[in-house]
């Protein structure tokens, strides 16, 4: 697939650049409720995690739900993983480690729950990439995919003050509908595609931003979550996430 709106170089640099990385993940890190849930519901005992540098899902549920996990990704820095593991309270070898590309790769095993977290909008062709999800699921399993809503004000934020980051996104895919018609393309069932979350925004670079900028964000952040205390409910204005759904069968 050549409609990938990023590359190697491109994720190398992201990440040898973001600043606070390694963290101790918390029980109530977000999503982590509907993968509990999931957990406990249907009994799974293994999950991989698809594009997931540096793994914090990986992690949380071999943390806190016991899970046999796996974290699968284009680019790996083993340093920072073993760094963030190390702050969980795991050590190197608790989650395994898969470096390959994901349009290349044959699975060897599949999994319980498979798992991606702002990984599918980088691509153009949606259903093609939330097919690659599927030779690593399991017939009972779940998959479970979130990417950012920015056909949302938090989206205008990224095009106003982000272009470069903004551009790196396919802002078609990012559509409840679009997304469960093609997990049903896909002949997966019991799809759910929602917004998710009340109101949040932010700036991949933040750091590099004016101190105007940085008052006009937080003072619209601000805005934001006083009109989610009186109307709190996901919507397409606001909610910054979209949550993917879907069993195979």
């Amino acid at each position: 697939m050549d409609n990938n709106l990023t590359d190697r170089s491109f994720w190398k640099a992201f990440w040898e650049s973001r600043l606070g990385l390694i963290f101790s993940i918390k029980r109530d890190y977000i999503f982590g409720d509907i993968l509990g849930k999931l957990k406990a519901d249907k009994g799974y005992q293994t999950a991989i995690e698809l594009g997931g540098f540096p793994g914090y899902y990986a992690i949380y549920l071999k943390k806190y739900e016991n899970m046999d996990t796996t974290l699968f990704d284009y680019f790996i820095h083993q340093g920072l993983i073993n760094e963030l593991l190390k702050k969980n309270g795991l050590k190197d070898g608790d989650v395994k480690i898969i470096e390959a590309d994901l349009f290349t790769y044959q699975p060897a095993e599949q999994y319980d729950m498979v798992l991606s977290f702002g990984l599918i909008e980088h691509f153009k062709d949606t259903k093609a990439i939330i097919a690659t999800h599927l030779p690593f699921l399991k017939t009972g399993g779940t998959l479970f995919i979130t990417l950012p809503n920015f056909k949302s004000i938090n989206g205008w934020i990224q095009r106003k003050f982000d272009l470069e980051n903004y551009n790196k996104h396919y802002i078609e895919c990012m559509d409840p509908a679009l997304l469960a018609d093609c997990c049903k393309q896909l002949g997966l069932t019991e799809v759910e595609s929602y917004y998710y979350g009340k109101f949040s925004m932010w700036l991949e670079n933040k750091g590099t931003q004016s101190a105007l900028a940085k008052a006009f964000v937080k003072g619209l952040w601000f805005a934001g979550k006083v009109i989610t205390k009186i109307a709190p409910f996901e919507s397409k204005a606001l909610s910054p996430y979209i949550v993917v759904k879907a069993m195979k069968n």
